[in-house]
C-alpha cells in the first residue's frame, strides 16, 4: 500500500473488481448490533460500546460507532445486502464492518504465516482485560520513560503502559479522568504531538479520526500500534504503511467469553 494511502485504499481496492470473490458476489447474510456496558472490579468508570457487526460466510467483521452515528435500524434492512452495495452506501461505521468482514472471509488471521496467535486464558473479566492489555502493551518497542499517546482509554490497558515504565497521554471522546484520577484530554493534538509512541483503538477507523492519526505518525516516524476489535482485518492493511504493529482480535471478542479466545499480533517487517 502507498506511503500516501487513506483509509480510502482498501476501499478503493476491494471495489474495483480485480480480487476474488468480488464483494458484489459475497451477501451480508446477517447484520446486527450489540450494545454493551463493563464495569471492572474497583473501577467507577463503565465503559458503553456499541458494534455493528456484519455476518459473511464463515466470518464476521466488526466495527464500534458512537451513539447517533448509526442508526441500529439500518442493520436489519442491510441483512441480505451483497458486501459491494454495503461498501459504497452503507454509513462509515457499518462500511468498516462490511470491508472488515470481507477481508477477514478472503485471508483470516488465523492463516497468516505473519499473524503471532496469543492465547487469552479463561478467567474472570478483569483477569481477561489484563491479559490481553498486557498482550497489546507487549508490542511497544519504547524505551522506559518514553511518553505514549493512549487514543481510547481502557484501564488494564493504561496499567499495563505503566508498568513499561511509559508515561501515559490518555485521549478519549468519553472519558474525563483514568481509574486512578489522571487527566484524560478529547483534544487529540495534545496527546499527539508529544508522543513518542502512540497506541490507538480501532475505533478510530469508525469515527475520522484514523487517516488524521496516521499522517501525523507517518509524518514524524512514530510508532502506531493499533489494538482493534473494530476493524481488525481494516487496521492489518496499513501495516508497514504507517501501522508498526497490531492487536487484532475478530468477533467473538474476549469480553463476550469467560473460556479461552485468542488474539492475533503483528508487527510489520523492519525495513533494511
Amino acid at each position: 500500500m502507498a506511503e500516501t494511502a487513506t483509509l480510502d485504499a482498501p476501499f478503493t481496492e476491494v471495489l474495483d473488481g480485480s480480487e476474488s470473490p468480488r464483494p458484489s458476489e459475497l451477501i451480508a447474510t446477517s447484520v446486527f448490533w450489540i450494545q454493551h456496558g463493563t464495569r471492572l472490579a474497583g473501577s467507577t468508570t463503565v465503559y458503553r460500546n456499541r458494534y455493528v457487526l456484519v455476518r459473511v460466510g464463515q466470518s464476521y467483521g466488526a466495527c464500534a460507532f458512537e451513539a447517533g452515528e448509526l442508526d441500529p435500524d439500518a442493520c436489519s434492512g442491510a441483512s441480505g445486502s451483497d458486501l459491494g452495495t454495503l461498501l459504497r452506501e452503507a454509513p462509515l461505521p457499518l462500511r468498516i464492518a462490511a470491508l472488515d468482514a470481507y477481508l477477514t472471509e478472503t485471508e483470516h488471521h488465523r492463516d497468516r504465516p505473519d499473524a503471532e496467535a496469543v492465547a487469552l486464558p479463561a478467567g474472570t473479566p478483569e483477569q481477561r482485560a489484563r491479559s490481553r492489555d498486557e498482550a497489546i502493551a507487549g508490542l511497544l518497542d519504547v524505551a522506559p520513560g518514553s511518553k505514549v499517546a493512549l487514543i481510547g482509554v481502557v484501564t488494564p490497558l493504561v496499567a499495563a503502559l505503566r508498568e513499561r515504565g511509559c508515561a501515559c497521554l490518555p485521549c478519549d471522546y468519553n472519558l474525563d479522568a483514568t481509574a486512578d484520577g489522571g487527566l484524560v484530554t478529547s483534544v487529540m493534538s495534545e496527546v499527539l504531538e508529544p508522543a513518542d509512541a502512540v497506541v490507538a483503538t480501532g475505533m478510530t477507523l469508525g469515527n475520522g479520526t484514523f487517516d488524521g492519526i496516521l499522517r501525523h505518525c507517518r509524518k514524524w516516524n512514530v510508532p502506531l500500534i493499533v489494538y482493534a476489535q473494530s476493524g481488525s482485518a481494516v487496521a492489518r492493511a496499513f501495516l508497514g504503511s504507517g501501522v508498526t504493529a497490531l492487536s487484532a482480535e475478530p468477533f467473538p471478542f474476549s469480553q463476550f467469553e469467560s473460556g479461552t479466545t485468542t488474539l492475533y499480533r503483528y508487527r510489520a517487517a523492519r525495513s533494511s
